[in-house]
């Protein structure tokens, strides 16, 4: 892995997501070998990827080199690679690309897609939780429509132009919504010749609202505004089953779609060597106490949504969302440090800013705290909010831009198919 020996204690974080840059950026200047291991190169603003999906953003836009975060350091180092074990016993990280060895072990590998065992789903269903799915999908929709347009086929194109997203959380919410602009305020202009009155946008949700985890006020409002957009909205429903373009659910609802897309669920990605009873099996989440440290080990922490941390509040942990991440990481952080110099650790606790989703043009709803808002006001939080958020100067520029010329011309600049997704003989590839 080529690291330098130092006399310095080295502290390995896996994962450049929220919760490993967070900690990061706090630790770059202390005295450690700090060593940053990820799959990518590049930190993803997740919340965001939508956006890149529905063709609003280019990718660069919410993706952040991981080297320009530690690059401040001396003593700070970057490894792209697969991590494929560790050996607690040992203190060692086993890579693809070799061994290295640790004093202080940060796990924060995040989530992955919970497909719940349906192995068909997982075959067949478009997912997004990075950036090369987020760009899949583009592609996938732009394709179909370049389809859509040349078929000659009534039943061929309706399926062409039929979007089916499973799980109305805040990703399923925001994609639908996202789609449902193009179809009114884009792809008319661009497809002249193709009548969209045959697309249709389905939304299921195996819950009785959109929205679960925000409040009743805030579901109402998203339903409103997505049936405003003309999303058909299928509450109290599970998908079973897609194969062969055709979606089956546990109610009489079945549809016919070259796009289905999968946001009903996410699941921990925990990795190999750490002993099983310091692992929830069912959420694949590691256990914590309240600094952090995963249950039987002392120098080995997990942060994010890699970990459960039990509370009174929040007993079956804190929600898998990004401030939980990004808190945990900076309270390690002062954790650390204080840990280095012989001081007590304190013990985490997370300060709820509130949830949002914005679901389309000049519509969002936000809780924060007992206060509740919808419509202009709530899309002008959620918009600063997250270009606050976003990492680097560029990002927030670009893609304050880019929101400025969508609004004001009604238009995506980013309808590219880059990279075909469907291979010669129709099939398709999936990251």
């Amino acid at each position: 892995m080529n690291i330098p020996f130092s006399n310095l204690p080295r502290l390995v974080i896996i994962g450049g997501g929220f919760a490993g840059v967070a900690l990061a950026r706090k630790m770059v200047k202390e005295d450690v070998q700090l060593v940053l291991l990820d799959r990518h190169n590049y930190h993803t603003f997740q919340p965001l990827l939508y956006q890149v999906s529905t063709s609003s953003l280019e990718p660069d836009s919410i993706a952040y080199p991981l080297r320009k975060i530690i690059k401040r350091g001396k003593n700070t180092y970057f490894r792209m690679t697969e991590v494929e074990a560790i050996d607690p016993e040992s203190q060692k990280v086993h890579t693809n690309i070799g061994t290295i060895s640790y004093d202080y072990l940060v796990i924060a590998t995040g989530a992955k897609t919970n497909f719940f065992g349906n192995t068909a789903i997982e075959n067949n269903a478009m997912r997004m939780k990075n950036l090369p799915q987020a760009l899949n999908l583009r592609s996938l929709m732009l394709e179909n429509l370049e389809q859509a347009v040349i078929t000659t086929d009534t039943e061929k194109r309706k399926e062409l132009l039929s979007f089916v997203l499973a799980g109305a959380g805040p990703t399923g919410v925001e994609l639908a919504g996202g789609i449902a602009e193009l179809k009114l305020n884009v792809l008319p202009k661009d497809y002249p010749d193709m009548d969209f009155s045959d697309m249709e946008i389905h939304l299921i949700e195996g819950a009785s609202r959109v929205l679960p985890p925000m409040s009743e006020n805030a579901s109402k409002k998203a339903a409103k505004f997505l049936e405003k957009l003309g999303v058909h909205i299928h509450l109290n429903t599970q998908v079973t089953n897609y194969q062969n373009n055709v979606v089956n659910t546990n109610t009489d609802l079945t549809l016919k779609t070259a796009t289905f897309i999968w946001s009903a669920g996410v699941t921990g990605s925990p990795i190999a060597g750490i002993k099983a009873e310091s692992l929830i099996p069912r959420a694949n989440r590691y256990k914590v106490n309240q600094f952090n440290q995963i249950n039987g080990y002392e120098n080995v922490f997990a942060i994010g949504d890699i970990s459960v941390m039990e509370t009174k509040k929040y007993p079956k942990g804190h929600p898998m969302v990004a401030q939980p991440a990004i808190q945990q990481g900076t309270h390690l952080a002062k954790n650390l440090k204080r840990y280095f110099k012989g001081k007590t650790m304190i013990p985490f606790e997370y300060f709820d800013k509130g949830s949002m989703a914005t679901i389309g043009r000049n519509k969002a709803v936000v809780d924060i705290g007992k206060f509740r808002f919808g419509g202009f006001f709530a899309w002008f939080i959620w918009m600063f909010i997250h270009l606050w958020f976003l990492v680097g100067f560029r990002n927030r520029f670009v893609t304050f831009f880019n929101w400025t010329y969508n609004y004001i011309n009604y238009d995506k600049a980013a309808r590219l198919i880059v990279r075909p997704f469907k291979n010669d003989n129709g099939s398709i590839e999936r990251v």
